[in-house]
């Protein structure tokens, strides 16, 4: 029951019925005891600044944001962590003491769901993709030590991305396959295979890679993609994207009501049945 001491987050998008942040929240609160409410909000663009600071003057301990708001909330932050800075991007967002602080969890939920599969993180990686969740994904692997390698399709925006995260390196999207050989991972941060579409063959563009090559995909709607389907063929250890969705979600679970949640199947299940 909500009263006057309930424990107050959510998520702000436009829109943001798609998100299963509320559902997975809400279920941690309820199996941790905990007097909290996670709450949907939708908020359109030009309301959002005035929105984020009327949540935290209404006593709100923080909320996620999502599409359209990352850049937005990015800006309106009075401090923001390491890993956002260096992410270029804020999904997370904490009220303390008056104060707007910024964090971003995408990347630190990637290396928590790839360390629960039993993947060591070293190495020389590959990722496809140079937008928001490419560049979350590369900082955190550069802030564990790897060698990260960038390949997109306009060679110009991985050359950017690079370069804002002072390091890495870019190359163009024809020469990544070649380069699989001498790769530990390999991460589509791309949307290609959302809602089981894709443009490509995988196949042969995996000819290169190493037995020991793992594969993994930020895309959980499916949770096996057809960039997935192609390495498992190939015998290769793959990692779906569903694990980064919660394990993300725990950081701002943990500062807002105050327990660390569990993950565990139960948890999984829970979010792999409403995508089914």
């Amino acid at each position: 029951m909500i009263d006057g001491r309930t424990k107050l987050a959510g998520v702000m998008g436009w829109p943001v019925g798609h998100s299963r942040s509320p559902m997975l929240h809400n279920y941690w609160c309820r199996i941790n005891g905990v007097n909290g409410a996670y709450l949907p909000l939708p908020t359109q663009p030009e309301h959002f600044s005035a929105a984020l600071k009327g949540l935290m003057a209404a006593g709100f301990r923080g909320v996620n944001v999502t599409i359209p708001h990352k850049e937005a909330a990015m800006r309106l932050c009075d401090d923001l962590t390491d890993t956002a800075k260096r992410a270029g991007a804020v999904n997370t967002v904490f009220f303390e003491n008056g104060r707007i602080i910024g964090e971003c969890t995408d990347g630190t939920g990637f290396c928590e769901n790839l360390i629960a599969h039993g993947v060591k993180i070293q190495g020389r990686v590959m990722i496809l993709g140079a937008g928001g969740a490419a560049r979350a994904v590369a900082a955190a692997l550069l802030d564990r030590g790897c060698e990260v390698v960038i390949a997109n399709r306009t060679l110009e925006r991985a050359e950017a991305l690079t370069a804002a995260m002072q390091g890495g390196e870019a190359v163009s999207w024809y020469d990544w396959p070649a380069l699989l050989s001498g790769c530990s991972l390999l991460v589509n941060a791309t949307s290609l295979g959302m809602e089981g579409g894709s443009e490509f063959d995988w196949l042969p563009l995996l000819s290169q890679a190493g037995p020991h090559l793992c594969v993994a995909d930020i895309v959980y709607t499916p949770r096996e993609t057809p960039f997935l389907m192609a390495a498992q063929s190939k015998r290769l250890k793959t990692v779906d994207g569903l694990g980064m969705l919660i394990y993300q979600a725990r950081v701002g679970f943990r500062v807002w009501f105050g327990v660390e949640p569990k993950v565990d199947e139960d948890t999984f299940e829970l979010l792999a049945a409403s995508l089914r």
